[in-house]
């Protein structure tokens, strides 16, 4: 297949584009700066610097959109929701109406949300069906969906990827935190009891290949099947490391340093992937104390 990725610079398109071309798709790959791309990607990529210049994706046969800009780097300020909201809704509204445009439109859209979809939901079991809470990270992933969900035809699927943290050797929440665990300074953040939904960077990448070789549409939450608690994670972390993992960090403190994005660290959802097992997928990575082996090995 011709796969379109936006995003492609990022962990998971990284990773995800490297799988592809073992597997002999063509990709082309939506980025800001060629120059800087080139650096991340492999040579066989192809880069096209914005959309400007394609109207229509005819001779693409699937998208995928992770386009947006990091959500845990820097303080919400008004300014920076309207980054963070901009970022993704721009880019995925010009995807949509550029496969609106199409002649022979792509079979598929697959377009990041994230599990801060359903808000802060405490011990509540959350399937794709569980209704959200109604705070900033709901509204700005309900916007994101609901563009993409306007490409929607008889020829063209759209699936929703409502993302859980990704654990991946070097990036993401893992990356940041390994070297204060292997001093002996990790510990639980806040009474820890929030949930963390997990997933190994692998199984979110056979995820999203999942769902592009399967008929399916919808939301998915890509989060594997054993979230755990915060505390339960620096603890199984510490084991892995051969650390002690005691040092709690406290919740005002979180919040002086963050401020309102410090909900991403106290708050949580306890995720279920109910409609990705349900459609047959296999998870690799169930287990948090083996999917952290792997990635610290």
């Amino acid at each position: 297949m011709h796969i379109l990725i936006t995003g492609g610079t990022g962990l998971i398109g990284r990773a995800l584009i490297r799988r592809l071309l073992i597997t002999g798709h063509q990709i082309t790959v939506v980025t800001r700066s060629s120059a800087s791309a080139r650096r991340h990607l492999p040579a066989q990529v192809t880069l096209w610097e914005g959309l400007n210049e394609h109207p229509t994706f005819d001779g693409i046969d699937a998208v995928i959109n992770l386009a947006g800009e990091p959500i845990a780097d820097k303080r919400w300020t008004r300014a920076r929701k309207h980054i963070l909201c901009d970022s993704r809704w721009q880019m995925t509204h010009q995807v949509v109406q550029r496969i609106k445009a199409s002649q022979r439109p792509p079979g598929v859209l697959i377009s990041g949300s994230a599990m801060g979809y359903y808000g802060d939901m405490g011990e509540t079991v959350v399937t794709e069906d569980e209704p959200p809470r109604n705070e900033f990270t709901h509204q700005l992933c309900a916007r994101w969906e609901h563009i993409a969900c306007e490409a929607q035809s008889d020829a063209t699927r759209v699936c929703l990827l409502r993302t859980g943290v990704v654990l991946a050797r070097n990036g993401g929440m893992l990356a940041k935190l390994l070297p204060l665990f292997r001093l002996g300074l990790g510990g639980p953040t806040g009474d820890g009891r929030q949930y963390i939904p997990w997933i190994h960077l692998d199984d979110m990448v056979s995820g999203i290949i999942w769902l592009l070789d399967n008929n399916l549409q919808g939301p998915f939450n890509m989060v594997a099947p054993w979230p755990v608690h915060n505390a339960r994670f620096a603890s199984i972390l510490g084991q892995v490391l051969n650390r002690p993992a005691l040092l709690r960090t406290p919740g005002a403190v979180i919040r002086l340093i963050m401020g309102e994005a410090a909900v991403l660290v106290l708050e949580g959802q306890r995720g279920q992937p109910a409609r990705l097992e349900q459609a047959g997928f296999t998870f690799r990575w169930r287990d948090l104390q083996e999917a952290l082996a792997d990635l610290v090995r």
